[in-house]
């Protein structure tokens, strides 16, 4: 029998909230992270609209990182700093079990920090590459993420900081929980951050993504599933979750919040960049079969949904497949938007609310669901629910599908 896993706790950096209460609970009032970005228009010149979900950090928690270890993070890095620290605050970790050799950190992000690289590059068109800082290249490089937490926390176990763009963060989670079942750690603080800048900004753009309709205020633009979707709104954050075996953290006094059941990653192998809903339906079946389960077990799906065209029709599409029209799904980017690397981690620190609360968060601005996305169970108000099993999916550039599946904390 393979041993169980579980998340004991998380640390959330986002727009909407510094804990995954308050986040759950902005959601639940309504409110949007979506706000107009003005100031980038001498980046973004031919842009109708520019709207994004941006993080305002809170100054003196910034500085409370010491400079030693803050002067080689860039935005991510520092996103999910913060985030580490309320992890570290919440569950109790000591410095000893933080640096005896069986807690490890795997956390990603899509670039290591845009903003930082932009940088660099300025300063090479410019020839002062030379005066640089001697950690430019720490803020810039893909697994910074990762080893400027472990490093701020004095962490020596399993480093690991997986790439796949928006998939980046589930992916973490799920290697987190591979590896405990492997017996090489007994506890992962597992997840993800992400920067939203004009660059980032312009590349969705360039590839007709980027939801710019001026008719729609900031907030309305991310509508996932709707009839009227026109693409998707940038967001920026951090999340990590302690993921832990049962065992070690019934040792230590931890109080689960969920267990993970069962995980799968996979890619198409025949599309780069738009999604594809035989291989969805694919990794979703391969997470239920991790984790023993049937289709009709699965009480809630948090879906990907950025409100892409051709991304919601095809998860549309692969859920309905699998579920028909049974399972209440929703997406959380209406409000969020879509915090890239970090949406996978940051969305699963929602759902252990979700199982906390017994309330099903719904997909704003679902006006009118598109009919390419009809025949599944489309949320358009809260939910009371006692949700057992949920399944959430994160879906890719480079044709990359994830799924987890949490299942509400039991002890038998």
């Amino acid at each position: 029998m393979k041993p169980r896993v579980v998340i004991t706790g998380t640390g959330v950096t986002s727009a909407l909230g510094f804990t995954r209460q308050e986040l759950f609970q902005s959601l639940l009032d309504g409110r949007s992270a979506a706000k107009s970005r003005p100031d980038w228009r001498e980046m973004m010149p031919n842009a109708p609209q520019i709207v994004a979900a941006t993080v305002e950090l809170p100054e003196a928690e910034v500085k409370a990182i010491k400079r030693h270890y803050r002067r080689s993070m860039g935005p991510a890095a520092l996103f999910a700093a913060l985030a580490a620290k309320r992890l570290v605050a919440e569950t109790g970790l000591t410095q000893e079990e933080l640096s005896g050799g069986r807690v490890g950190c795997i956390a990603s992000s899509t670039l290591g920090s845009p903003t930082e690289t932009y940088t660099a590059a300025l300063a090479v068109l410019n020839n002062s590459l030379f005066e640089q800082s001697a950690c430019q290249f720490f803020k810039i490089v893909s697994h910074s993420t990762a080893f400027n937490v472990a490093n701020m926390l004095g962490i020596n176990g399993i480093q690991l900081s997986p790439c796949s763009a928006c998939a980046s963060s589930l992916q973490s989670v799920g290697l987190a929980y591979e590896q405990l079942l492997l017996g090489r750690q007994d506890l992962i603080l597992a997840g993800g951050s992400d920067e939203a800048t004009p660059i980032v900004l312009e590349s969705f753009r360039l590839l007709r993504a980027l939801g710019e309709e001026p008719s729609f205020s900031p907030e309305q633009i991310s509508r996932p599933f709707d009839a009227k979707r026109c693409g998707l709104v940038c967001g920026e954050g951090a999340a990590l979750l302690a993921v832990e075996t049962l065992d070690h953290a019934q040792a230590r006094g931890a109080m689960p919040l969920a267990e993970i059941l069962g995980y799968a990653t996979i890619c198409t192998g025949a599309q780069i960049s738009q999604s594809d809903s035989a291989s969805i339906v694919r990794c979703m079946q391969l997470a239920l079969d991790d984790a023993g389960i049937s289709p009709a077990e699965v009480d809630y799906i948090s879906a990907h949904a950025t409100s892409t065209v051709a991304g919601d029709r095809e998860e549309a599409a692969a859920i309905r497949t699998l579920f028909g029209d049974r399972v209440p799904v929703s997406s959380l980017k209406g409000q969020l938007g879509h915090t890239l690397g970090a949406s996978g981690a940051l969305e699963t620190a929602v759902l252990l609310e979700m199982f906390s609360k017994g309330i099903l968060l719904p997909n704003t601005n679902l006006a009118s669901p598109a009919e390419e996305c009809t025949g599944i169970r489309l949320l358009r108000e809260p939910l009371q629910a006692s949700p057992r099993i949920i399944l959430k999916n994160c879906i890719a550039f480079g044709g990359v599908n994830a799924t987890l599946i949490l299942r509400k904390f039991d002890s038998n």
